[in-house]
């Protein structure tokens, strides 16, 4: 099938939302100084915006031809974030839950879409105390979108096994190494989203919904993956937040990686089986509860296989167009990940080697808390894009 060289190279974007955390107490800025927003806004030209909870900020990177674009870039407004918090005595934390906060005790963003989606769903909206990471990818033909749309959703699970931060939720521990998806999916219109034959389709759904007073626009589509109605995109978004910005990386470069791969099968006539949706969700909630320690269903094979061997099958799956991307580095880290734990098992890890050392839960909370503050920024230079 024929298609643009440009699809074969396609541009790149991260959003991430952070938590601003007191530095003194370690529990939520619950109501942080507006001129902390307007210092980040001076700062970075349009590169930050509120979120629905006044404790969240989120960020985005310019449009990046790369990962490597796309890290200085983030560096850069992570650096930027912490360094303008600082001065009014707060962090941020790059986490999809904080450990301990509640989220009955926050107050939502004055601002009339926020309004709009705290008075729809009143406690469903105002317990979404969650962060995540959206990765864009730049896709002109919204026909291909839709197609890849389709065919990427079998990784989407992969993907958050590399991300998950949200072990904890209102001080306990949840058992799970990504709660966030359990919190997000009371909201409607969540998950993964179904086969569509074309992008009319998707436009009649929207059509249809907005017809019905459901929503307004495609941007309350809020699934694990979609294509964006803001810009010429598909836009995952099921990850956790990664603390570490060298995961965060890791995790952009293999979905773009994914969706060259993907593109590259189109033009040789080929492409990936679409299995059905119940499979793909069962993945999902296995990735969901043990990450990087379980293990996902093999469709093909009809058998689970532990993540170490699935990963390794997926970067030789992509290993040309890591190498045509020039982000093989980035993908490999992966490895690492795998390794070490992501920030969801170092949280545990220092949570328990605090109650072993004689803390008490809560103080064996703060020193998880302390951890995301500094591995948030670690490695940045201050304010500057290295």
């Amino acid at each position: 099938m024929s298609g643009s060289d440009d699809d074969l190279v396609p541009s790149i974007g991260i959003e991430e939302e952070y938590l601003l955390v007191d530095r003194k107490t370690r529990d939520l800025a619950k109501d942080p100084p507006s001129s902390l927003l307007a210092d980040c806004e001076a700062r970075l030209e349009g590169q930050v915006s509120p979120e629905l909870l006044r404790s969240q900020i989120e960020i985005g990177t310019r449009v990046c031809a790369g990962v490597a674009e796309a890290r200085r870039e983030l560096a850069h407004l992570r650096a930027t974030i912490a360094e303008v918090a600082a001065r009014h005595g707060l962090a941020p934390l790059a986490v999809s839950t904080h450990p301990f906060a509640l989220w009955r005790e926050q107050h939502h963003t004055d601002k009339e879409r926020y309004e709009a989606i705290a008075g729809e769903m009143e406690v469903v909206a105002r317990r979404a105390l969650i962060c995540g990471m959206h990765v864009h990818v730049g896709i002109a033909d919204p026909e291909l979108r839709i197609d890849l749309m389709n065919q990427i959703r079998y990784f989407l699970p992969h993907l958050l096994v590399l991300s998950t931060s949200s072990p904890f939720w209102g001080g306990e521990d949840t058992g799970l190494m990504c709660y966030r998806l359990s919190v997000f999916h009371n909201l409607p219109r969540t998950g993964m989203p179904e086969r569509f034959e074309s992008y009319g389709e998707f436009e009649r759904l929207i059509r249809n919904l907005a017809a019905a007073g459901v929503l307004q626009d495609g941007t309350k589509l809020w699934w694990d993956v979609r294509p964006s109605v803001r810009f010429p995109t598909l836009e995952l978004r099921i990850t956790d937040v990664c603390t570490r910005l060298d995961d965060a990386i890791t995790v952009a470069a293999l979905y773009q990686c994914l969706i060259r791969m993907l593109c590259r099968l189109r033009r040789e006539n080929q492409r990936w089986r679409i299995y059905p949706q119940i499979l793909m969700e069962e993945n999902r909630w296995r990735a969901q509860r043990y990450g990087t320690e379980g293990d996902l269903i093999d469709f093909g094979r009809w058998t689970a296989v532990a993540f170490s061997e699935l990963l390794e099958e997926m970067l030789e799956l992509i290993r040309e167009d890591a190498e045509a991307l020039d982000c093989i580095a980035e993908v490999a880290h992966a490895r690492e990940i795998l390794a070490r734990g992501t920030s969801a098992h170092t949280q545990r890890h220092v949570f328990n080697a605090a109650l072993a050392a004689g803390a008490d839960r809560q103080e064996a909370l703060r020193a998880v808390v302390d951890w995301l503050i500094e591995e948030t920024v670690h490695g940045l230079a201050p304010g500057g894009r290295n």
